[in-house]
């Protein structure tokens, strides 16, 4: 997957790639994951990221493989995030775990999140529905941990006075 010497070796073509690779890279990824849909748009997805790097793509090994391993962190990002979706549903419809504290605060969850600020909001969704640490929300949020640290501070603040009061 890493380049030859990129000053001898020839580039390849990206429309002869594309032309080549596209769909039987779609066929083997949408029986891999058993959505069609997913794997084409997570092919697409890896395809457009070559073609902007492919000044430094074209030199690789295998060009090709670097457009699927692309397309197989799509995939994965896609069933991730279906996964903590359906955690989620699960968790607001009241289907806990055991684990989980049975109390309920006043109002679901949903409801009470959307009373923070967009920040505090995402910053406490992912933290405490995704059940991400802080390091992971700061990544995702593209935040300093100490900001996320902030904001989970903040919106359980906003959100005691919020249960707490009559």
């Amino acid at each position: 997957m890493q380049p030859d010497d990129p000053g001898t070796a020839a580039p390849a073509s990206f429309d002869e790639m594309f032309r080549d690779t596209y769909w039987p890279m779609v066929r083997s990824l949408a029986i891999a994951c058993g959505d069609r849909e997913v794997a084409e748009d997570a092919v697409q997805d890896a395809f457009e990221r070559a073609f902007v790097r492919w000044r430094r793509i074209s030199r690789y090994d295998d060009p090709p493989s670097w457009v699927r391993h692309v397309a197989l962190n799509r995939l994965r990002d896609h069933f991730r995030k279906e996964t903590n979706k359906r955690k989620a549903v699960d968790r607001l419809s009241g289907d806990a775990v055991a684990t989980e504290p049975a109390y309920e605060p006043a109002g679901d969850v949903a409801t009470l999140l959307a009373h923070l600020p967009p920040q505090q909001r995402i910053a406490a969704a992912l933290f405490y529905v995704e059940d991400l640490s802080v390091r992971e929300v700061a990544e995702s949020m593209k935040l300093s941990e100490g900001a996320v640290k902030y904001h989970l501070h903040a919106a359980r603040a906003a959100l005691a006075d919020r249960v707490h009061s009559p």
